[in-house]
């Protein structure tokens, strides 16, 4: 038996590139070979522990080799592949690894406490730590041991389940979508043609990869490519500068924040940035000012949008068109389709706000558990519906207006968000926005800009209405301008809304 699934990359890559750099952490490089047998080792521990096809295995970590150890080993045998996200409490964690039933977590030490308060009677029958771990408690590396393990053979496919990827739960308790080898296969070649990766590229990974974005863009093309990736604990602007410039770095993945606090930094100015070529940014639109500070060091962003349903990546714009499509996130990925669907589940002209849909090999089967959920996300022709609002313009690059829950109706007017927020953002010193509609007893809903500032910039309801005057109409003007410390936002930094009309939601307008 063949496996087809991304089990069996990186064997391929042992067989094709053995002795190139994979992965490069702190001072330790690890080739394709080393990677593949690490893999090979993490997969037969597993075995042993009882893991087969169908059988799912969690992780909870910061970015490390371990991470895709795991991830390779565990697909290898057909089970099920869950990214935990690190910045969830002790109850989040539980119901995770309750609701996908995990045999095993693999966990970092440091996060233990947490682990211990999640884990119940009813928890995953083997937890594991990374690393050694120690005699009476040994770590993956100490089990794995120093010799490659015969693969085990299993019939994968590419319908099979190879992750689970939980929602951010911005609304509810998070839902576990199911991505099948077909999905991360289809997402890694929708990449490699959209944002053309090549085997010579150094990719630096700032971004978690617990969020699908991280994994199904950023690694997973890497890897199937054959170039190599810069794994980094976490985001620190002047770490992230240094290391561009000591390891050439080609590509670069973030939010608007990652590239804003890089321009603000000390060494932004000092630091050799010509060998990066390819810049993309999720999360929300570009602000101009950021546009303007990477232009100037002769850099240009590809722009995209999708979401963990789509594995995740749905629409890219290319950098050549920032400018041109300004706002836009871009056209259908190479193996996606997007279209435009009107209230009455009809596809809508060019020009008019509806229902983003999407259809694609990338586009997964459903969530964990969860028919009806399931069911009421598709289409009866099997597009999925996002949830998000936008429009296509006559060329067919796709405008996001907002989330369809986020959609303020004040005075029977509908008012997008994202229209607002992108002018908005072109104001000097705002380093951050979100609008939201807050109750109304006259409109019934009324807009609200929630900014952050950057120190000693001077705004104000006055001066956003000013900057917007002209440009919207008048009912769309912010009735209230609130300045935050910080906006609350998921790991994958956006704006959790939710968390702004709660707090904001119950004080008169």
């Amino acid at each position: 038996m063949h496996p087809h699934g991304i089990g069996a990359w990186l064997a391929k890559r042992r067989l094709k590139s053995p002795a190139k750099a994979a992965l490069v952490q702190g001072e330790v490089t690890i080739t394709y070979a080393q990677l593949a047998d690490g893999a090979d080792r993490v997969s037969a521990l597993l075995h042993e522990r009882g893991v087969g096809k169908g059988d799912t295995v969690a992780y909870l970590g910061e970015n490390s080799p371990e991470f895709l150890l795991v991830m390779f080993g565990a697909a290898r045998l057909g089970a099920v592949f869950v990214p935990v996200n690190t910045r969830l409490a002790p109850p989040e964690i539980a119901h995770v690894l309750t609701d996908c039933a995990a045999r095993v977590l693999v966990h970092d030490p440091e996060f233990t406490d947490r682990v211990a308060a999640a884990v119940g009677t009813a928890g995953p029958a083997y937890v594991l730590t990374t690393g050694d771990g120690t005699p009476e408690r040994p770590g993956l590396a100490r089990l794995c041991g120093p010799a490659p393990a015969a693969p085990v053979d299993v019939e994968i496919t590419l319908d099979d389940p190879a992750a689970i990827i939980y929602t951010s739960g911005t609304t509810g308790k998070a839902k576990g979508a199911v991505l099948t080898h077909g999905n991360l296969t289809w997402v890694a070649l929708n990449c490699i043609v959209d944002y053309d990766v090549v085997s010579t590229d150094v990719a630096l990974m700032i971004s978690p990869l617990f969020h699908v974005a991280s994994l199904g863009m950023g690694a997973l093309p890497v890897i199937l490519k054959g170039a190599t990736m810069v794994l980094e604990k976490g985001f620190e602007p002047g770490r992230a500068l240094a290391q561009i410039e000591r390891h050439g770095v080609t590509m670069l993945s973030g939010v608007p924040t990652t590239y804003q606090l890089m321009a603000e930094h000390p060494n932004w100015a000092g630091t050799d940035l010509s060998t990066l070529a390819k810049l993309t940014c999720g999360g929300s639109a570009v602000p101009v000012p950021v546009l303007n500070a990477y232009e100037e060091r002769g850099l240009s962003f590809s722009q995209g949008y999708g979401m963990t349903e789509t594995a995740p990546g749905a629409t890219a714009l290319p950098a050549a068109m920032t400018r041109r499509k300004q706002g836009s996130v871009g056209l259908p990925h190479f193996f996606t389709d997007v279209r435009i669907a009107g209230s009455d589940g009809t596809t809508v002209p060019a020009g008019t706000v509806g229902e983003i849909e999407i259809c694609g090999p990338n586009v997964f089967p459903g969530y964990h558990g969860l028919p009806a959920e399931t069911a009421s996300a598709f289409t009866t022709d099997g597009w999925f519906r996002s949830g998000d609002l936008g429009h296509l313009d006559d060329e067919g690059y796709l405008y996001i207006s907002g989330r369809l829950k986020d959609m303020i109706i004040s005075g029977g007017e509908n008012i997008y968000p994202a229209e607002l927020e992108r002018l908005l953002g072109e104001i000097d010193g705002v380093t951050g926005v979100a609008v939201i509609g807050v109750p109304d007893a006259r409109w019934g809903e009324v807009p609200w800009a929630v900014l952050t500032v950057r120190a000693g910039a001077a705004v104000d309801t006055d001066t956003v209405r000013r900057h917007l005057d002209g440009k919207v109409a008048r009912y769309k003007l912010p009735k209230n301008v609130v300045i935050v410390d910080e906006l609350p936002r998921t790991a994958s930094g956006k704006v959790r809304k939710g968390d702004l009309r709660t707090r904001f939601g119950a004080e008169p307008a």
